[in-house]
């Protein structure tokens, strides 16, 4: 079984139906062999968008914490563990919410679903092409 983290936009991707998801990472997600997981810190960032008005999602934060749930997919907290690799990130990247998430995903030794292409300098395995 592989371990994948989601990163925000993919996870909305994924749920609205998006073309913008990339089909090998539709295929990872879809993928019954492999635990997906979604951050709370992308929970965050998208109640933070829709608060400010940069992005509407079907449902709101409640919405998406129930598409999480009905897809089988794993909420993980923000641990201690998480923290002490974010402190040794280098600054490849300045967003403090794709730095946790990047935090996460290599101390949990997760491959990682992400569009983004700063994701790459990092120590840890992305999928998306």
């Amino acid at each position: 079984m592989r371990s994948i983290l989601l990163d925000t936009h993919a996870a909305i991707w994924f749920f609205n139906g998006s073309p913008n998801l990339s089909e090998t990472a539709k295929q990872a997600i879809l993928d019954s062999d492999n635990q997906i997981s979604i951050s709370v810190v992308s929970v965050r960032e998208i109640a933070v968008k829709i608060n400010v008005g940069k992005l509407k999602f079907s449902g709101g934060i409640a919405g998406f914490l129930k598409l999480i749930d009905s897809n089988g997919f794993q909420l993980l907290n923000i641990t201690s563990k998480h923290l002490l690799e974010l402190e040794r990130l280098p600054l490849y990247h300045r967003d403090p919410f794709d730095r946790m998430l990047i935090a996460t995903a290599i101390s949990e030794q997760m491959d990682f679903i992400t569009a983004d292409e700063n994701m790459p300098l990092y120590a840890l395995p992305c999928v998306w092409k």
